[in-house]
């Protein structure tokens, strides 16, 4: 039976996590931090929140390069995939950052796909409230803006 290695993350609030490197190497930055660093040390992913991690790790568990994974109908994991995304907006926008930070390809495909589905067909308005963002132009630079990039509001 093939021995397993462990990589020690420490959270923002200090927490360590205790993942296989299999699970923790899906995320590019780690692997190359525990290439330089080697696994002896813990891992400090100072932006990364324990909620999020643990979010992070559960994702990475599913979708671990396995013999068995490949033998699963896509169907399931799917299926899993439509159901871990059933997040509030606050966690799913903090696992994009996450899933970016970290460089978890997959993970940020997945959540990117779920806010550009949210998104689609709303109005400048609607994903300002959506992303919480203020609106700093005035109706004027909004109009210039619009007249400058036509295009795009075809």
């Amino acid at each position: 039976m093939e021995e397993k290695n462990w990589i020690l993350l420490r959270t923002e609030e200090n927490d360590i996590f205790k993942v296989e490197e299999a699970i923790a190497f899906q995320s590019l930055i780690i692997k190359n931090l525990v290439e330089d660093m080697g696994n002896d040390e813990v891992i400090p992913l100072p932006f990364v929140s324990s909620k999020i991690l643990t979010k992070v790790i559960e994702y990475c568990e599913q979708h671990v390069p396995s013999e068995v994974a490949k033998e699963e109908p896509k169907e399931k994991l799917l299926n899993w995939n439509t159901n871990f995304v059933k997040v509030d907006r606050k966690t799913l926008l903090e696992l994009i950052e996450t899933a970016n930070y970290l460089n978890i390809q997959g993970l940020l495909s997945l959540t990117c796909q779920v806010v550009a589905d949210s998104t689609r067909g709303m109005s400048p308005e609607e994903v300002r409230e959506y992303f919480n963002i203020e609106n700093k132009f005035t109706s004027e630079e909004e109009e210039a803006i619009k007249n400058i990039n036509a295009w795009a509001f075809k």
